[in-house]
């Protein structure tokens, strides 16, 4: 046992590198309330006023303050960077200024010149001249690509794929630096290197072996990064506040290099306890300074910024990066893993205010400790910030060491990887089984040559086995692009850093997405209990419905449009999983559209059921806007019906709810939202956004922005302040279901 491990207890960690195992025998659970909580330091609220300035004044420049364009980001493009250097107790920015934009082309150099057009800057020659020879991830993409999925990109049935930015989704276990020391890692992998070079040089053993090598690479840039602001990471961290710092250093690191979605930061906070409580227990820190040590590392996180392009924006509104930070769940030991530190996090919304970032995330179980629910469910009420992920439910399937990446991806930390996908347009789909392969809008033929059904009612059993066997060939061209996507990442735009803190041969999990789940499900209702006649235009193309009668709608817990809403999801996965992925990636599936529901419908013409051409999606597995008419716990019943077996991704569902809906005053408005999301998950449910406010609201922050210039909503796996969404996008939250009865 080294030093700066006294009074931890030993065990398998300190022989291997397993922060698992010295989570488990070091930390304390805590089941105690909040009252131990604190606010706010002289030194924090100093530098949140100079951030709050910069965050104005970025708004003001239209949402981006800066952009250095002179160079590439990486590890050691920059200076050392501060918010106030004077006082900044966790030091390190993406950039030399706050929220200042680096330029990254590795993905793609279009997509960053665009980018930078859209803000009026120009990519400096400099740049222009490293990367005129240099393959991107998007040109190599591009290069391979057939012409199906070219048009099936274009039309829109695939969308969001990470082909022209970099992919994200992946979460190094950056805990390792300040347990173990940069010198420590380097030396395991070094090792790991080693023994894998003992094997028959295959293409698999070649690939890994110059991965490595990458790795290593990258983790001598990151001590060097980390010396330039004189700390020195080759030792592990002494006390908290180099624990945090340490850990900090490798997500910093990360983020410089890979600007993809979703870079979550991992589950740090139980981690980030074992050392604030053995400096509280050593009288070297006090309960203000451990606050102001996670109010600190909130404030970066907060900070965190990409340059984007305007389509970029239109799928994923609202500039969200995700640092999602997976907080409380429960030990396989039976243990709850919530510990005075998930309380800290939580805190970070009242003394700095309700923010997007980080995306903080609830991982809920029955049996949590009562008060620490109670907690929860006020800041949900007061702040709108925070999201819930069934602990009881992925525990089975992760263990108790496991993330959330993005908004509803769970991974075990430093032992899984995602290539991530974006979505497929199940609704699009289906109007393409009706009219024979070709696209409704733009009359081209993007699938193989069927039958276009007649203008005569349509019948279900037939409209089933045409769609089944559109959903087939979609599932295998789905799978087949994304291979090409992921083999060309790791070749031009590869995540040195991140692999470097996972295992060096990590569980792969190639994650598939569903758009258009409600739609698609009230579709097939209303062709299978209503009487649906398709219209067609003067191309022979069926171009709209004419639905006769009623018909059951997802969200209203009616077991005749649930089962299918059940069925669309195990059988899409069972077709995708009939291909075989990149590097024997495990297939996984999400419902989940982030706000790209509203491009998804903008992409789709009139649909069964009643829907019209170009009018949005309902976001993730929600029911359609105003058709779950039974009632806030129908809603929820319908979504929970969804399997978790066949949708490991995530199932995201956003529920939005009036405060007098849930209870008369707080006390009551607590308990029931306590109740709620207990008999929800209950039910093996698997993720819920919770927003606790009226419609008007909204309405009038849109009207005028500067009523709630801070105004946080959860809009579908993530938060985002509602004043950067743009007007369509805030026009769909307002049309969404606002349950005003349990």
């Amino acid at each position: 046992m080294l030093d700066c491990h006294r009074g931890f207890v030993a065990g398998p960690w300190t022989e291997q590198i397993d922060v698992s195992d010295f989570i488990k025998r070091n930390y304390t659970p805590y089941e105690g309330d909040a009252s131990f909580l604190k606010g706010t330091t002289k030194r924090t609220d100093s530098v949140k006023r100079k951030v709050d300035a910069l965050l104005i004044e970025e708004n003001t420049k239209g949402g981006v303050l800066d952009v250095d364009t002179e160079h590439a980001s990486s590890l050691l493009t920059y200076r050392p960077g501060y918010v106030s250097r004077d006082e900044d107790i966790i030091v390190g920015l993406q950039t030399d200024a706050p929220l200042k934009r680096a330029v990254n082309p590795f993905a793609g150099y279009r997509n960053a010149e665009q980018a930078c057009k859209a803000y009026g800057y120009e990519i400096g020659d400099k740049v222009k001249e490293e990367f005129r020879y240099r393959t991107t991830h998007n040109t190599g993409v591009f290069r391979v690509y057939t012409d199906t999925m070219k048009k099936a990109r274009h039309a829109g049935i695939l969308t969001g794929l990470p082909d022209a930015y970099a992919r994200g989704r992946i979460i190094g276990d950056y805990r390792r630096i300040a347990l173990y020391g940069m010198d420590r890692l380097i030396d395991e992998r070094r090792r790991d290197k080693a023994h894998i070079g003992e094997r028959d040089m295959n293409e698999a053993t070649i690939m890994l072996l110059e991965d490595i090598q990458k790795q290593l690479e990258f983790m001598a840039q990151l001590v060097t990064m980390a010396a330039e602001y004189g700390c020195d990471i080759t030792r592990p961290a002494e006390n908290a506040r180099e624990a945090v710092q340490w850990l900090y250093f490798g997500y910093l690191g990360a983020i410089k290099e890979q600007n993809g979605a979703a870079n979550s930061i991992g589950r740090i906070s139980t981690f980030l306890d074992i050392y604030l409580t053995r400096d509280l227990e050593e009288g070297t820190l006090d309960e203000i300074g451990a606050q102001e040590l996670i109010d600190d590392l909130v404030i970066k996180m907060r900070l965190v910024r990409h340059l984007r392009t305007p389509e970029y924006n239109d799928l994923f509104a609202g500039d969200p990066v995700w640092v999602t930070c997976s907080l409380a769940g429960m030990g396989e030991d039976g243990r709850t893993m919530v510990t005075k530190t998930c309380y800290r996090f939580l805190q970070t919304l009242y003394n700095l205010g309700p923010s997007a970032e980080p995306n903080l995330t609830v991982l809920w179980s029955q049996q949590l400790p009562e008060p620490f629910k109670r907690f929860c469910a006020k800041v949900s009420i007061d702040t709108d910030s925070i999201q819930y992920e069934n602990d009881d439910v992925m525990r089975r399937d992760f263990g108790d060491d496991y993330a959330i990446a993005c908004c509803v991806s769970a991974m075990k930390v430093g032992k899984q990887m995602q290539f991530f996908g974006a979505r497929c347009n199940l609704a699009k789909v289906l109007l393409m089984a009706l009219n024979g392969g070709r696209d409704e809008l733009y009359g081209e033929q993007i699938a193989p040559e069927g039958p276009v059904f007649d203008e005569t009612p349509l019948v279900y059993e037939e409209v089933l086995d045409a769609f089944k066997t559109y959903a087939a060939w979609m599932a295998k061209l789905y799978v087949n692009t994304m291979n090409v996507i992921h083999y060309m990442h790791d070749r031009y735009a590869y995540e040195r850093l991140m692999m470097s803190l996972h295992d060096a041969e990590p569980e792969r999990l190639m994650a598939f997405g569903i758009s258009g789940f409600s739609v698609l499900a009230d579709s097939l209702s209303a062709i299978k209990y209503a009487k649906v006649t398709p219209v067609k235009d003067e191309r022979g193309l069926i171009v709209d419905f004419k639905t006769e009668g009623d018909f059951p709608k997802y969200g209203n817990d009616d077991d005749r449009v649930d089962s299918i809403a059940q069925w669309i999801a195990a059988y899409f996965y069972e077709e995708l999983c009939k291909t075989k992925t990149y590097r024997g990636a495990k297939h996984t599936l999400s419902i989940l559209t982030i706000t790209s529901n509203v491009v998804y419908g903008k992409k789709t013409g009139a649909t069964p059921d009643g829907r019209k051409k170009g009018e949005p999606f309902a976001p993730g597995a929600n029911p359609m806007h105003g058709r779950d008419a039974e009632g806030a716990l129908a809603s929820l019943n319908s979504v929970a019906k969804i399997r978790y077996d066949c949708c490991k991704d995530g199932i995201s569902n956003t529920f939005s709810i009036t405060p007098n809906a849930l209870g008369t005053d707080d006390e009551d408005r607590i308990e029931k939202l306590v109740a709620v999301l207990d008999g929800y998950f209950a039910q093996k449910a698997h993720h819920l956004n919770v927003n606790v406010l009226n419609r008007q609201k909204l309405i009038d922050a849109m009207n005028d922005p500067t009523l709630y210039p801070s105004l946080t909503i959860r809009v579908s796996g993530y938060a985002v302040n509602f004043n950067k969404l743009t007007k369509d996008k805030q026009l769909e939250v307002i049309s969404r279901t606002f349950h005003d009865k349990m």
